[in-house]
């Protein structure tokens, strides 16, 4: 049995669910976190479990301080300590110019993609930390390019958001460093995930596709080899890092 428990957030879809395909591959033990999409949940965890990984379910609002504790001890009882951490849970809220949000979406947003990525991160330290008696691992936070180039006219707060986890990777990086614990970001740029229909854009990833320099959108598996990567031994000297996924964007 794997000694790595790994644990990713928000992984029904997307690039959390490809990160859990890929790292049942690996050989990890597998939590994986979502907060609706059952039928997707359940869905990724079958893949998961046909390449050999040994995956349990845990729905759970990871902007809730309660609901994250619950989380963490469920994962605890069924899989123990967990040693791997990818924090991918996040929304973007519909598509607006800055001055049009609706202050409750912006709420929404920066409670989950924020303080919920705080707290996840919080809790995975006092059981991967080594000065709580954990055995050292890694973390890596999933940002967004929209962190540099500040989504103007589309999701400005969505931005900002993603710039506190840049922060967030980087001073936990340095803190935790003595700690045997790792802690990096992706940035990824345009993927090919349902994120953009669930903001109202449909036809984004057509509309700016020219400006790619790649030509073309990335894909959540290319996100993933890179998530992969920065947890495992291969990135061993890397730490603090936000690695941009954007095919030159």
């Amino acid at each position: 049995m794997s000694d790595r428990v790994l644990l990713v957030t928000g992984a029904s879809r997307g690039i959390g669910a490809a990160t859990v395909r890929l790292a049942a591959q690996e050989g990890y033990r597998i939590a994986l976190n979502y907060a609706s999409a059952d039928t997707e949940a359940e869905e990724t965890a079958a893949a998961a479990r046909a390449a050999g990984a040994e995956v349990v379910l845990v729905k759970a609002d990871v902007s809730r301080p309660e609901e994250v504790e619950r989380l963490f001890a469920e994962v605890d009882g069924r899989l123990g300590r967990i040693t791997h951490l990818v924090n991918n849970a996040g929304i973007t809220g519909p598509a607006s110019r800055f001055a049009e949000i609706a202050p409750a979406e912006l709420a929404r947003v920066l409670d989950l993609n924020v303080t919920g990525a705080l707290l996840v991160a919080q809790a995975a330290v006092k059981r991967i930390s080594t000065a709580y008696g954990g055995p050292g691992g890694a973390i890596v936070n999933v940002s967004s390019m929209a962190a540099r180039l500040g989504s103007p006219g589309e999701y400005v707060w969505y931005a900002a958001s993603k710039g506190a986890i840049d922060s967030l990777t980087i001073g936990l990086a340095r803190e935790l460093g003595p700690e045997w614990v790792r802690v990096n970001a992706v940035a990824p740029g345009l993927i090919e995930t349902g994120i953009h229909e669930r903001s109202g854009q449909p036809d984004r990833l057509q509309r700016l596709a020219p400006t790619i320099p790649l030509g073309r959108p990335g894909t959540s598996d290319e996100v993933a080899r890179s998530i992969l990567w920065l947890l495992s031994d291969a990135a061993s000297y890397v730490t603090g890092a936000v690695l941009n996924i954007s095919g030159g964007r």
